[in-house]
């Protein structure tokens, strides 16, 4: 997987994910709502065959927006653990 950082700022944070789709995306974004600091966690993939997916994350400012996705992604990463053992 490979990261490109569009946009960063205090309250911001803007990335792409080439080689990846709805499956990460949409688990990451739905951990993200889990966040009471995150006020916007949504993506987009512009076109389904060739398109690469955008992730769009504010917060209130009281977290890094790029520390929430880092967290989100540990919460997913520990919940795919849990359930592989299951």
């Amino acid at each position: 997987m490979e990261l490109s950082i569009i946009e960063e700022t205090p309250k911001r944070f803007v990335f792409e994910a080439k080689g990846q789709d709805h499956t990460l995306f949409n688990l990451i974004k739905l951990k993200l709502w889990a966040n009471k600091h995150v006020k916007v966690a949504t993506y987009n993939i512009a076109h389904p065959l060739v398109g690469v997916p955008r992730m769009i994350v504010e917060t209130d400012g009281e977290a890094k927006p790029r520390k929430a996705v880092s967290d989100a992604s540990e919460a997913a990463r520990k919940d795919v653990i849990e359930f592989k053992q299951e």
